[in-house]
């Protein structure tokens, strides 16, 4: 692509997304986190501060001699120091790049030069701040011909002393010319329109890239960044998965797949191999311990899932309907059904087809219904609760008795009662019944048999959940033996374990009338 197609990517991940609160990365950490944005095809990576700690300068040091492909970057302030610790942590890059330069807003300006040497008056005061960033840039030429000047705060700063800055520091030699929103200021239009009028207004402009670099104080750092690159700016600041400062910075996945995306409205793209972005996202979410949220844009683990009626049948007969991005194209997992009370009949057939089974319209109607009560007591089904559900509405008997009723009372201090409704078949009227027992479950066993009027001995029982989590299906399983000293095998599943250990001993009931073995009703 030409130079005026291209937008160039400034990853700053190891510097400005560093200064997270509570976050910290070790030298060997950025070095790993270096080579994967090299992977993923950045132009340009921010590899730290050198001036502002020992291990600082020597991640920058050691990314510049290790890391091939992209520029290496260090940071710096108008300060000679600043300048040449940056200049010697570079020395070993192949390709380097000094970023140096200071606030340029009234209230940067007036609150950091507070000390009357550097001039009694607001004017006087800016002033010499620009004549601070043409020396600094200057000095920076000194060490590396690519040299990018910041001028801080921009957002809020005055357009005609803007001006005069980015003019000044590109006659200096500066390459690239920074206007960042550090606030986060700024709105899109507004950001959008400075832009424009820097390369308009300034007679020399043309000869730097102009970059952006926003932040999320007010949630539209993508949005000012998108905005830049539609009226001029030819490089993002980015981070990956927007981390930064306060509310972080531009997420450098969701500005290079807004551009990709929809290159029909910007013309532009970026050399970013996109298919290393989900795992360059989960490297820096585990490195920094910062927790992507679900719903993060491209990254997040609902970014391809699917859950209400609507939109899984939409999905399930063109993925277009509801997916801008295929999920392949950034590395992510497949795009995921997810199984709640909201998925309706289709998604559910679409499941149960996945894991494998085959099941009539009648069978879908009864394991739906089944589906719901579990799905209402759940925020996700899991494959294995419909597998369970499958198999449990799956019987090769004939239900003789059917619970359909269960109520246990029991405490510290209170002997455990349970009461049972069954329905029998030849009965017209359910059947109830009371009893009290050791527990909770031998009381409801109690129950069920003086209401079925069956009495096989308990052999084994055991119950499990069935996927992890408070809201999980319990599995029962009962082994009975009858009069004979035969042995019935049932099983039961609810989410609520009680009810699941009832619904496997009439189970094993149930099995157990079936081979003429007990008292038929």
């Amino acid at each position: 692509m030409s130079a005026e197609e291209k937008v160039i990517v400034f990853d700053t991940t190891l510097r400005d997304g560093e200064q997270a609160a509570g976050t910290r990365l070790g030298v060997r950490e950025k070095l790993e986190l270096a080579i994967q944005l090299a992977r993923l095809g950045v132009d340009v990576i921010e590899a730290g501060f050198p001036i502002s700690s020992p291990q600082d300068f020597e991640a920058v040091e050691l990314i510049a001699k290790q890391v091939t492909g992209p520029t290496i970057c260090g940071l710096s302030r108008v300060v000679n120091a600043d300048i040449d610790a940056a200049g010697k942590a570079l020395k070993k890059a192949k390709k380097a790049r000094i970023h140096t330069g200071l606030g340029i807003s009234d209230i940067h300006i007036a609150s950091k030069f507070k000390d009357e040497k550097y001039g009694k008056t607001l004017e006087a005061k800016k002033a010499k701040a620009l004549d601070m960033g043409v020396k600094a840039v200057k000095r920076a030429k000194q060490y590396t011909d690519d040299v990018e000047f910041y001028c801080e705060d921009s957002g809020r700063a005055d357009k005609e002393y803007l001006y005069k800055v980015v003019e000044a520091v590109i006659d200096a030699g500066a390459t690239t010319v920074n206007i960042p929103d550090t606030t986060g200021y700024a709105i899109p239009q507004q950001f959008g329109q400075l832009i424009a009028d820097i390369l308009k207004k300034v007679p020399n402009a043309k000869k730097a890239v102009i970059s952006v670099h926003c932040h999320d104080d007010l949630g539209m750092s993508v949005a000012n960044t998108l905005a830049g690159v539609s009226n001029g700016a030819r490089q993002v600041e980015c981070t990956i998965n927007g981390v930064g400062e306060r509310a972080g910075n531009a997420s450098l996945e969701e500005t290079v797949m807004a551009i990709k995306t929809r290159k029909d409205f910007f013309g532009l793209d970026t050399k970013i191999n996109a298919k290393e972005l989900y795992k360059t996202s989960r490297m820096v979410s585990e490195m920094l311990g910062i927790f992507v949220p679900p719903n993060k844009s491209i990254v997040g683990a609902n970014a391809f899932a699917h859950s209400s009626g609507i939109h899984v049948d939409g999905f399930l007969k063109n993925p277009l309907t509801y997916e801008i991005i295929r999920p392949q194209d950034v590395g992510s997992p497949k795009s995921a059904v997810v199984i709640t009370a909201r998925t309706g009949r289709h998604g559910l057939k679409h499941k149960l087809t996945e894991l494998g089974y085959k099941v009539s319209q009648a069978e879908l109607e009864q394991i739906y219904q089944r589906f719901l009560d579990v799905a209402d007591k759940k925020t996700e089904v899991f494959d294995e609760d419909i597998a369970a559900l499958v198999g449990d509405e799956r019987r090769t008997i004939e239900q003789v008795y059917e619970l359909q009723y269960l109520h246990v009372a029991c405490g510290t201090g209170t002997l455990p009662t349970a009461s049972v409704k069954m329905k029998i078949n030849g009965k017209d009227t359910p059947v109830t019944a009371a009893a009290c027992g050791d527990g909770p479950v031998d009381a409801a066993y109690e129950a069920i048999k003086v209401a079925t009027g069956q009495s096989p001995k308990l052999d084994l029982y055991s119950i499990k959940a069935v996927t992890g989590g408070k809201e999980a299906l319990g599995e029962a399983i009962v082994k009975v033996i009858d009069k004979k000293g035969v042995r019935f095998t049932g099983r039961g599943v609810s989410t609520d374990i009680i009810e699941a250990s009832a619904k496997a001993y009439v189970d094993a009931i149930n099995r157990m009338v079936a081979q003429g073995i007990g008292d038929r009703v």
